[in-house]
């Protein structure tokens, strides 16, 4: 072994990965990714579902979306990273008192229990499901929030057409089911419809803006779109 250098200190060691004969060039560099990703190894250290959850908690950090009491939606929960962070920042755990929140996470793929909130493994468009949500919560939602991404196909105009529509359905699911001067959290990539999503949200809300946290990776065209002040379901909201 090696004589460790002095002074070194403890700087972690970039790892590499070999390109098995049946695992593609595309597979190697992703796992090579992941495993020299800070926000992995965090996650892990953290005990957190993914390096997802930094995002929101990034998010929440600067503009205090998140507050004790709060009901919250989390849409497309799968593995659980953010309904994890919701549930801190609401106080959602038993025994939290007075300022005790609500978490309800929904997906389609089966998701692990999340201490502190209710999972529920339903499409959030089927019928039934905003009332069963608001049962769920106790009442209508402070917060709605989405990380949802649609299965990529490789065609990138497709790929991205694909996650904007799942989006726009989100947003429309939040004016639906929020309480008044809600929020809505929901992720977008960049490619040209998002504005028309943004046009939307703008009759709606007081104030919309984009946000790109430091632990959504640089290489990628992900973002968040961030509407906080939700001004109710009335027809004559007036664009912001």
């Amino acid at each position: 072994m090696a004589e460790k250098k002095k002074g070194s200190g403890a700087r972690s060691l970039k790892v590499r990965v070999k390109t098995a004969k049946r695992r593609k060039t595309s597979s190697t560099r992703w796992l090579q990714r992941q495993l020299n990703d800070p926000y992995v190894q965090a996650a892990k250290r953290d005990g957190l579902r993914s390096r997802a959850a930094y995002k929101l908690t990034e998010i929440d950090d600067k503009f205090h979306v998140l507050k004790p009491g709060q009901r919250v939606v989390d849409l497309g929960a799968a593995p659980g990273g953010w309904c994890q962070v919701a549930v801190d920042r609401v106080k959602a755990m038993p025994g939290a008192g007075k300022a005790q929140g609500a978490v309800v996470g929904i997906d389609l793929l089966e998701v692990e229990p999340v201490t502190g909130a209710t999972i529920l493994q339903m499409d959030f468009l089927e019928e039934g499901a905003e009332e069963r949500l608001i049962a769920e919560l106790g009442g209508p939602p402070d917060v709605v929030m989405s990380d949802m991404a649609a299965n990529t196909t490789g065609h990138k105009q497709t790929d991205h057409l694909k996650i904007m529509a799942l989006c726009e359905a989100a947003a429309h699911f939040a004016i639906e089911v929020l309480n008044e001067e809600g929020a809505f959290i929901a992720k977008v990539f960049r490619g040209g419809t998002e504005n028309e999503l943004l046009a939307f949200l703008k009759q709606h809300f007081k104030v919309v803006r984009h946000v790109k946290p430091k632990a959504s990776r640089a290489d990628s065209s992900e973002m968040y779109v961030l509407a906080t002040g939700f001004k109710g379901r009335g027809e004559g909201a007036e664009e912001a």
